[in-house]
Parts: C-alpha cells; sequence; structure tokens
C-alpha cells in the first residue's frame, strides 16, 4: 500500500492530512499558521513538522512510508520565492516526491470534479488562480487586494464599506443603516464619532466586521446591497481574468468557490455568476465543501507520478468526513 501526505499551510493554521492510494484518509494534524510572510520561513518549517508528525503518529507511519507528498503554501506568491520554500520542505526529511503551489491551488483540486478550472478565494483577503487540464498552465491574480485593485474579501468589503458610511457622513451620498449597525459594533457614540475614532485608528473596524453588511442588506438596505453587489462583481471580474489568461472562454469548467464570504449566498454570489457568464457562458459556479487540505493530499499524489482517479477522489471526500469537525475549529 502507498501513502500520500499533504499540508494545507495558511495564515492562521496548517493542516495535515494523510491518505493511503485507495483515497481512504488514515491521519490528520493541526498546528499553528504557515505563512512565512508573518511567521517567517523558521515558523513555516515548525508549523509544518508538528502538523506532519502529528498526522503520521494517527496513521501509524513513518516519514519513510510516504510515496508522494503536496503542499498549499500561503505566501508563495512569486516563483522568485520558490527556492527557499523548497529548501524549507526540504528540511522535514521526507525521500519522497513533492509539489508545492500557492495556497489558493488545492482548493480548485479538491472542489472540481476534474481537478482544473478556476477557484476564486474570498475569506479576509481575496484571490483567484487557474490550471488547465494537465496542471501545466496557471493563470493568477496577485492576490494584493487594495493595493492591486483586486476584491473583494471581506478587508475590502469593509474598507468599501467604511467609504460610504464616510459619504453617508458628509452627505456626499445616501444615509444607509450601515452606519447604525458600524457605530453600535464600534461603541461610537454617534456617526461622526465612528468617522472620528476610525481615521483616528481608534476604532477598528476590520474584516470580522463583513457579515454586517450581509445583515444590513438583507434588511433591504439599498447602499448594503450595492455594496455586496459591488463586491460579487469584482470577484466576478478576478475570474474573468483568469480565464482569459487560459483562454477557457468557450470551456465548459468549473469555477471553485472557497472562503466565508461566500457564506453570504445568492447576494454574493449571483452577480458574480453573471459577471462570469458574459465572459465564459459555460463555466459552472461550485462552493468547495471539503477542507482544502484534501486538495494537497492529491497534489502528493500527482507529485508521485499517479492518477487521481474518480474512484479515488470519492473515497476521500467520503472519508474526509472523519476529520471535518476537527478542521472547522
Amino acid at each position: 500500500m502507498r501513502y500520500f501526505l499533504g499540508a494545507d499551510l495558511g495564515a492562521t493554521k496548517t493542516h495535515a492530512l494523510i491518505m493511503d492510494e485507495t483515497g481512504v484518509v488514515l491521519g490528520f494534524g493541526e498546528s499553528g499558521p504557515g505563512n512565512h510572510e508573518t511567521v517567517g520561513y523558521d515558523g513555516m518549517f515548525e508549523s509544518m513538522r508538528s502538523s506532519m508528525e502529528q498526522a503520521l503518529q494517527a496513521a501509524g507511519l513513518n516519514k519513510a512510508d510516504i510515496t508522494g507528498a503536496g503542499f498549499g503554501v500561503a505566501g508563495y506568491d512569486w516563483s522568485s520565492e520558490y527556492e527557499v520554500t523548497a529548501e524549507t520542505i526540504e528540511r522535514l526529511g521526507l525521500t519522497a516526491p513533492y509539489r508545492f503551489v500557492n495556497d489558493a491551488v488545492p482548493g480548485l483540486v479538491a472542489g472540481s470534479d476534474e481537478g482544473w478550472g478556476v477557484v476564486v478565494v474570498s475569506g479576509t483577503g481575496s484571490n483567484c488562480r487557474g490550471w488547465d487540464r494537465e496542471h501545466q498552465r496557471e493563470g493568477r491574480v496577485s492576490g494584493h487586494g487594495v493595493m492591486m485593485g483586486e476584491g473583494a474579501g471581506a478587508s475590502e468589503l469593509i474598507f468599501r464599506c467604511m467609504q460610504l458610511v464616510g459619504y453617508a457622513w458628509s452627505k456626499r451620498g445616501p444615509m444607509t443603516r450601515l452606519a447604525d449597525a458600524l457605530i453600535e459594533y464600534a461603541g461610537a457614540k454617534d456617526l461622526e464619532d465612528l468617522i472620528r475614532g476610525y481615521t483616528m485608528y481608534e476604532y477598528q473596524i476590520e474584516a470580522d466586521a463583513a457579515p454586517l453588511v450581509f445583515q444590513v442588506a438583507m434588511g433591504g438596505d439599498r447602499v448594503a446591497k450595492e455594496l455586496i453587489h459591488w463586491a460579487g462583481c469584482e470577484l466576478g471580474e478576478m475570474a474573468n481574468a483568469v480565464i482569459r489568461q487560459l483562454g477557457f472562454e468557450e470551456l465548459s469548467f468549473d469555477v471553485v468557490l472557497t472562503g466565508s464570504m461566500f457564506e453570504g449566498g445568492p447576494l454574493l454570489i449571483e452577480p458574480m455568476r453573471q459577471t462570469i457568464s458574459k465572459v465564459a457562458p459555460h463555466a459552472r459556479l461550485t462552493r468547495l465543501n471539503v477542507p482544502p487540505v484534501t486538495g494537497a493530499v492529491m497534489l502528493g499524489m500527482e507529485a508521485a507520478g499517479l492518477p487521481i482517479t474518480p474512484s479515488v477522489r470519492a473515497m476521500l471526500k467520503n472519508t474526509v468526513g472523519s476529520i471535518r469537525n476537527e478542521v472547522a475549529k
């Protein structure tokens, strides 16, 4: 029996998963953040090592038993980072072949029935990547949000939301119940105090306030509804950019949606769908319903030169449910 390791290195936590060649999940491990931009490459290594050792112990295996490994690495954005990322993974002491990609990509591998297409991430931040059928050509955006005019994750949504609340205060734009919601959220005295405290960095209004925008929109507030529509269109335009890069316009393929923002449902997803359909009418939007680390372990199988068959994919998705609650913590 052959065994494969996958690891999903995120900004807040790292997950490791081991499966056998039939797709049965055998072990899971979790550790701290793995993004080198926040914890450095030593911190990235430690998170990988800890989660991998937990997964190996749970599976009753050791490193020499691993046939192939795949890694989704938050913060691996440019080819100039390839060498140092590879050196960090080499420190794990695996003897098996491995492959590593940006952490958006495993969501595509896991979420698309065929393992290719486009993935759009909208969580705290946003990102978009695409792979062709052979996993040779990649399309991408920068993943750097407001700096590069890309959106919209929760951070970009709140950034724009506060601009609109500011317009309401200055009477540049219409009043909105977003103002009342954020006054209460921040503990401000009134709208002027909210703007004062926000611009003087006394009130921290960040990504975790995004659910308020959806709540206000569901209550019928026009400004909030238009804001979410804007976010959906922005996410659609990111996907369209990658679709054009890869020449997918006339193809039938999956656009995998992953991240907490998509819990907002049709208010966000429908304008995104409409935006994408103008460029790629045969694209299918689908929510990722398994942990991204499942895509990483499939990349481990691919790194070993083995095909990811439909039966392996189905078994993996069925048995990963045993650790789903642990991943969700």
